[in-house]
């Protein structure tokens, strides 16, 4: 190559890997940060050996939401619509784990009303399913298979109707208050909820024949990707990508927050049925597992609204929401909840009487997650790289946040 063009190649975008290091028939190729199966503005830096993978490397930093920062200025419950915009596919999941942390800090836990601890998981539940129908449904587009992603996106279409029949907005929904909710949930709302899970417990079937069970779609899948569990451990990862890899840790049940105790569901994990355990497909159907663990979540939760915890013309889901948010002493605190892609925590650090935090950090399971890329593709050839970053199941908003 020409020193010309080199000078041209280090004025672009930074490289981690050098023209100088590559071997004969090697070379550089840079996929994103438009490709659309990187799923975001994602760039992937990969070393290719003819169609062989020899070495990836992500390179992130394109769709940078300055959350951070945004939490260190404005109080904690003004923060509620910058945390919906990190993953803006499972904001529920994401404002219930923030409100949850403040509502620590503040040492209100315990005065959340059983009613309000219902619906948010009720709520969180259906997005985590409008989430996994998202990544299932795009990974099938990845993969060549476009039916399942209009069927799924018709049916995340019922949930977004539902989610801003409650909220107001389809997928940002600042709902989940500390303290509270916005608004109870509306009159026939429950009715209207139990007629779709009733709905989709046969679309999951169908999902399962025309995609999970698809013998094109195993063969691009099984033993594409393997994570082994100690390389899954060792890189923080969590979610389906831990427990595809065969690890039953979920967050839900780890750690009982909420009212999830309570609520009786499985954790599925990956057990190698179609390739080698860790694999694309596993990660893959452990998704489709927990939409219908979620589905029984849901209707519990139902049960729960319309039997012990029913609404009653008193009842105030903003009773037990602080006036003031006023922290007491200096803190530190670290909490964590189980969204759909993993282990989504806040660190707080706190002064005393403020209601906003001197330091906030998120740590998205997606960051993690997408760390472990280069373990699980050398070797592998280009259009496995495909199938691989579908199976991590990233969103950009979160992991550049």
């Amino acid at each position: 190559m020409s020193t010309i063009y080199k000078d041209y190649l280090l004025q672009s975008e930074p490289n981690k890997f050098s023209l100088d290091g590559l071997k004969a028939g090697e070379m550089i190729v840079n996929m994103g940060p438009q490709h659309p199966s990187t799923h975001g503005v994602l760039r992937l830096e990969v070393v290719t050996d003819g169609e062989i993978i020899r070495n990836v490397a992500p390179h992130i930093g394109y769709l940078h939401r300055c959350f951070e920062k945004h939490a260190e200025h404005m109080a904690y419950n003004q923060t509620i619509p910058y945390v919906d915009r990190m993953d803006y596919l499972a904001a529920m999941n994401s404002e219930h784990v923030w409100c949850m942390g403040v509502e620590k800090l503040l040492g209100i836990t315990d005065q959340i009303p059983k009613r309000v601890e219902y619906i948010r998981v009720l709520v969180a539940e259906l997005n985590r399913i409008a989430s996994h129908f998202v990544a299932i449904g795009t990974y099938g587009i990845d993969i060549g298979a476009f039916t399942p992603f209009l069927w799924l996106l018709r049916d995340r279409e019922h949930i977004q109707r539902l989610l801003e029949w409650v909220s107001g907005a389809r997928m940002l929904y600042n709902y989940i208050w500390v303290g509270g909710l916005y608004y109870d949930l509306p009159v026939g709302f429950e009715k209207r909820c139990r007629e779709f899970i009733d709905y989709l417990g046969p679309k999951l079937d169908e999902l399962d024949t025309i995609l999970i069970e698809n013998t094109i779609f195993i063969d691009r899948t099984a033993n594409v990707g393997v994570l082994p569990l100690d390389v899954a451990i060792n890189y923080g990862c969590s979610g389906p990508m831990l427990r595809g890899s065969g690890l039953k840790y979920d967050l839900r049940r780890v750690d009982g927050y909420s009212v999830y105790p309570e609520l009786d569901f499985e954790v599925p994990v990956g057990q190698g049925l179609a390739g080698t355990t860790g694999d694309c497909w596993d990660r893959n159907y452990v998704r489709a597992l927990e939409c219908r663990e979620s589905v029984k979540i849901i209707r519990q939760c139902l049960d729960q609204l319309e039997g012990d915890y029913k609404r009653t013309p008193d009842f105030d889901p903003q009773a037990a929401c602080p006036k003031k948010l006023r922290t007491t002493g200096s803190q530190e605190l670290y909490f964590r909840g189980e969204t759909p892609r993993g282990e989504l925590g806040f660190f707080y650090r706190t002064t005393d009487r403020s209601d906003v935090p001197f330091r906030c950090h998120g740590r998205s399971p997606c960051f993690s997650n997408l760390s472990v890329l280069h373990e699980i593709s050398q070797g592998c050839m280009v259009a496995d790289l495909i199938a691989i970053v579908g199976s991590v199941d990233i969103v950009l908003g979160e992991l550049d946040r």
